[in-house]
């Protein structure tokens, strides 16, 4: 019975109906097979747990895999996708993009990471640029991409692959939260677009709509807020607690005063440690990390502020936010009082003067929300900015048209108990996405059925252009009037809604509420939705204080005035203040935008590029609202089934025809089937190639031929056939190849070129004059070779010692100090010595034996190890900010000593060996890295006398400490110092008088300080002393007024956890700290 009733696709059921569909459906996902076709639509279930589906090696078997051969799959679908992108399938090169549509927690964020695996396979690329599309996307991938290291990456291609493993834990930190339907609910939209050139990826870009930043500063019962504020709580220690102003997590209202189970922590503290991580691999600066956390305490510590009346009517803090105040105030850069009166005032100009409109309590606590919300968006547009630039195709590649793979993973369809204004722009999107779905499954083909003169039964469908219409209409929609209600100033929700009313009395999907919150019903093509209108105006105007956005600009924290000295495009994009080029979507934004235009148009814009390309979809469905795996609650998936309209699309899919090719495109394609030349692109030529095809049920029309889904695969075979007889008849009728002539020796060269001996090289023969009647002699020819070659191998030596010379320059200027350890270079540091020489060096060697060389060719390193078979070599590059990666790996680290460090203990993959002993030096008396010194001396005959005078006594100790003194750290001890000029040796006694006075941190950056506990420098928040000051101001009056936030049903709270008691071994001095003790 399973057998039979367990097909594969469901448009090749004889009989149909929604029992039969549920049967079919039910009996696969009881077995574990959660994908299944619908022609080419693919169905997925999410199966809620862990299923061997996602192996290496079953990806391997989809590759260039023919549908018909194996059980449907997400990675048929990728496979899919390339194919039809590189033209290797019925249609030529072009766009495709893959549409995943489904409800909240049916697995769609999962089957994006699925699908950019897949891809990335697919590429055959080098792991760097791979890996980081794929973490662009999610950290939870079930497998990891392939490493593969070798020498012969394209450059982009490495950035890209590392870049896509490193950023998806950053979008899922900062844009994903716990909800009532699912615990890592994407809360934002975003259409990521990988670019080709021919096979490979050179690079992507992420586009995001409509982040729910509401949820910053409320979230309803049983939610949470984003992931990135419990991760700091759970993985930052005490001191850096201290650093950034945090407090006990159950202190914070836009927390709710909740934290977590103990088991739940320790996860989190796990996905702290990969954020961070993948900051470090994208490329943040240290600074920028600690700002980005400053200004996420700083939102928290806003949250806190409480408002209450003086006698003259105008707000105060209470005394017991004061302290919050003063924190906020401090990691956002700005002053105390400036933040206040931004937040409990407006200034107005009339005529010249400055007029103060003070803030109701409602007012002033809006206006603290609207800072908090807008903060955290700049924050994460940034975010997405940043990887982008990350990801982006470099300048030598731009030049060229880029194919295009586009995937989009958009909220899901919702319906909470209470449903507001983000819920609304959400549901509009998957409003418009069955549209696309049904433009292309429904609407297109049977237009085209009826202009082409097809015999066909209409098949009906629920069209939902006129809920569109009720939404996106003009002037009368429900945004166009949400917009012009916003315009008015003494407009309400109540009045917003009393518009709608009267508005769309009379649509059939629109609804009357009578209860007394201000609301509406819409029906929707996947049901009844009941919106609450509270808060519309609010949300749709998006607007913070006047003042603030001048008050953050002119922060002395370098982040928060980037931010806000940005632009947002048209779709609600962060913009750079300059950009280099003008592109579709610049806008001049002194107009300001509601939230809702700068989404319509994001919407618009994403429909554009996809009706562009060749759709591909994806129907997830989830089986149970309890997230529990091996159950299916037949009501909620058939109600899911019934709602996308699954019916409908098996009848079209299995009658209808999906592929519908020009006369002239399919004669071009597949004229090689008839094995004659020059075939006309006729009507009758297209007939004629199917004549010899064998294949069925096509049918002819006026321009076009219609052909089923599964044509495409038979007429793939075809050409696959036809191309395996022609390799067997060229094996079987090729002749073994003519001999060339051997080609003559040079002649030697003669007698009268003379050499100079004054001179390094040899100067190239000069050519006889002839005349141009004369033919070449073979002389003259071998000269001429002989010529050319000279040059070229001359030309190749120079570029090599260029190369070699700003290799030594780039590691003496920015390397040395931190390979040197205690005056010394590490003893498995060996300079710029070959491959080869890498190899002789650790030929007898241990297993596990290694070396670090600087390579001769870029700026880098290698590290070559000794394996089990042979010794491996391994790229080190270094990031933008400084951290050093082992290409293909997923770690960053800060030094190469602590990378040596780090791979002592953890495998480099794909092999997982572990460093053991690293490999000495290849004598006692000189050092390999002596090739260093003596590079960058050639240039000066002088220093090259001398060096070479002192040679001859030379010893290991002797070359060591002059080698040293190279590339020592002006803290080391005087008598290893180099010789230095009168005004240099100034400079630094002047450094060191200072250092000696007021301490480490005179000698320092403004914000890297010492730290007696990191034993490095550390970079702090510009107003540390002031945040520190406001922490301890909180604490004195938790201890003296101690307020409990008890727990709510159904949460975890955790009343034990006590206020961090900063400790004074943990406290750096800054300078001008004393100052701020004595207040």
């Amino acid at each position: 019975m399973a057998g039979c009733r367990m097909p594969e696709d469901l448009a090749t059921l004889s009989e149909l109906d929604e029992s039969v569909l549920l049967e079919v459906l039910s009996t696969r996902f009881r077995h574990d097979h959660v994908y299944t076709y619908v022609g080419d639509i693919l169905i997925a279930i999410n199966p809620l747990k862990y299923l061997p589906l996602y192996e290496k090696s079953e990806a391997e078997k989809y590759k260039s895999c023919s549908k018909s051969n194996l059980p449907p799959h997400i990675f048929a679908v990728a496979d899919r996708a390339y194919q039809s992108m590189l033209g290797r399938l019925a249609t030529g090169p072009k766009n495709q993009c893959i549409v995943i549509s489904g409800e909240s927690g049916a697995g769609k964020t999962e089957s994006t990471k699925l699908l950019l695996r897949q891809i990335m396979e697919l590429c055959k690329g080098n792991s760097q640029l791979e890996r980081q599309i794929l973490q662009a996307a999610s950290i939870c991938c079930l497998f990891k991409a392939p490493r593969i290291h070798g020498y012969h990456y394209s450059k982009i291609f490495e950035a890209f692959s590392n870049c896509e493993v490193k950023v998806n834990p950053l979008l899922e930190a900062f844009g994903n939260a716990q909800t009532v339907m699912n615990d890592n609910s994407s809360r934002f939209g975003k259409y990521i677009q990988l670019r080709f050139r021919n096979t490979a990826v050179k690079g992507a870009k992420i586009n995001e709509y409509l982040l729910e930043k509401s949820r910053v500063v409320h979230q309803d019962e049983g939610e949470r807020n984003f992931h990135i504020f419990y991760y700091m709580f759970a993985g930052i220690s005490a001191a850096d607690q201290e650093v950034y102003g945090l407090l006990d997590p159950t202190f914070y209202r836009y927390l709710n005063h909740k934290y977590g189970a103990v088991e739940t922590i320790k996860q989190w503290s796990k996905k702290y440690n990969e954020v961070c991580n993948a900051l470090d691999m994208v490329g943040f600066l240290e600074q920028e990390q600690v700002d980005m956390m400053t200004i996420l305490a700083g939102i928290l510590s806003l949250g806190n502020i409480i408002y209450e009346p003086q006698e003259n009517g105008i707000l105060k803090v209470t005394d017991q936010s004061k302290g919050w105040l003063k924190a906020a105030a401090g990691q956002f850069g700005v002053e105390e009082e400036e933040l206040l009166k931004c937040l409990i005032c407006t200034m107005a100009v009339t005529r010249g003067e400055s007029i103060q409109r003070y803030h109701s309590k409602q007012q002033a606590e809006d206006a603290r929300d609207s800072i908090a919300k807008v903060a955290y968006g700049r924050v994460f547009g940034w975010i997405v900015s940043k990887v982008n630039q990350l990801l982006a195709p470099k300048e030598d590649v731009c030049t060229t048209e880029l194919q295009e793979i586009g995937i989009l993973d958009i909220f899901g369809f919702e319906n909470f108990a209470v449903n507001r204004y983000e819920q609304m722009c959400i549901n509009l999107a998957n409003e418009q996405l069955q549209y696309f779905f049904n433009h292309h499954i429904f609407i297109m083909q049977q237009k085209e059925y009826k202009e082409e003169g097809l015999e066909w039964e209409t098949i009906t469908y629920k069209d939902n252009k006129s809920i569109l219409d009720l939404f996106l209409a003009r002037p009368l929609g429900v945004f166009s009037l949400l917009d012009e209600q916003s315009a008015f100033p003494q407009a309400t929700d109540k009045t917003f809604v009393d518009k709608l009313n009267s508005s769309f009395k009379g649509n059939p999907h629109f609804k009357i509420d009578r209860s007394r919150t201000p609301g509406f019903t819409v029906i929707h093509y996947a049901g009844k939705i009941q919106y609450n209108a509270s808060g519309f105006l609010e949300k749709n105007r998006d607007t913070i204080p006047a003042s603030i956005r001048g008050l953050f600009i002119n922060s002395i924290t370098p982040l928060l005035s980037v931010l806000f000295a940005a632009t947002v495009s048209r779709t609600g994009t962060l913009m750079a203040q300059q950009r280099p080029k003008k592109t579709e979507d610049n806008f001049n934004s002194t107009r300001k935008q509601s939230v809702g235009a700068q989404f319509r148009h994001s919407l618009a814009v994403l429909m554009e590029k996809m009706f562009a390309a060749n759709p591909h979809f994806i129907r997830c469905v989830k089986p149970n609202i309890n997230k529990l795996p091996d159950h299916l609650d037949s009501k909620l998936f058939m109600d899911q089934l019934r709602y996308n309209g699954l019916l409908e699309t098996i009848r079209i899919r299995k009658d209808g025809y999906s592929w519908r090719p020009f006369f002239k495109e399919f004669a071009e394609r597949y004229g090689i089937l008839l094995i004659t030349p020059n075939i006309s692109l006729t009507k009758e030529s297209c007939l004629a190639i199917l004549q010899t095809t064998g294949l069925k049920d096509w049918k002819s029309g006026k321009s076009r031929l219609f052909f089923k889904y599964w044509h495409q695969d038979e007429l793939a075979k075809c050409i696959e056939k036809l191309e395996k007889a022609a390799i067997i008849i060229q094996k079987r009728t090729a002749t073994p190849p003519i001999p060339l002539p051997r080609k003559k020796k040079p002649l030697p060269r003669p007698r009268s070129v003379a050499v100079d001996k004054f001179r390094n090289a040899v100067q190239p023969p000069v050519p006889r004059p002839r005349s141009k009647l004369v033919e070449a002699t073979p002389f003259d020819n071998s000269r001429d070779h002989m010529n050319s070659s000279w040059s070229q191998e001359q030309a190749d030596k120079e570029h090599q010692i260029n190369q070699k010379r700003a290799t030594i320059r780039w590691f003496k200027e920015t390397q040395a100090r931190k390979v040197i350890q205690n005056g010394t270079f590490p003893c498995w540091f060996h300079g710029m010595i070959t491959r080869r020489e890498s190899e002789d060096l650790l030929a007898n060697q241990p297993l596990g034996c290694f070396l670090i060389r600087v390579s001769g060719s870029r700026e880098g390193y290698t590290l070559t190890f000794r394996g089990i078979d042979r010794c491996r070599h391994y790229m080190i590059e270094m990031q933008p900010n400084g951290r050093y990666v082992i290409l293909g790996e997923d770690k960053a680290h800060p030094s190469l000593p602590d990378l040596v460090d780090y791979y002592k203990t953890v495998g480099i993959q794909p092999f997982m060996e572990v460093l053991t002993t690293p490999c000495g030096q290849k004598c006692a008396h000189e050092t390999d890295y002596e090739e260093l010194r003596n590079l960058s001396v050639k240039t000066n005959p002088q220093e090259k006398l001398s060096s070479g005078t002192a040679a001859d006594g030379s010893t290991h100790d002797r070359v060591h400490n002059e080698l040293s003194k190279l590339f020592v750290p002006p803290d080391l001890p005087l008598s290893l110092q180099p010789e230095m000029s009168p005004v240099i040796r100034k400079i630094r006694d002047r450094k060191l008088q200072a250092a000696s006075s007021g301490g480490s941190a005179a000698i320092n950056s403004e914000n890297g300080i010492e730290d007696e506990h990191q034993g490095g420098k550390r970079t702090f928040p510009r107003l540390y002393p002031s945040i520190r000051l406001a922490m301890r101001e909180i604490q004195q009056v938790h201890e003296q007024q101690p307020t409990l936030h008890g727990p709510n049903s159904g949460e975890e709270f955790v009343p034990e956890l006590p206020p961090k008691q900063f400790k004074e071994h943990h406290r750096t001095q800054l300078p001008g700290s004393e100052h701020y003790n004595k207040k």
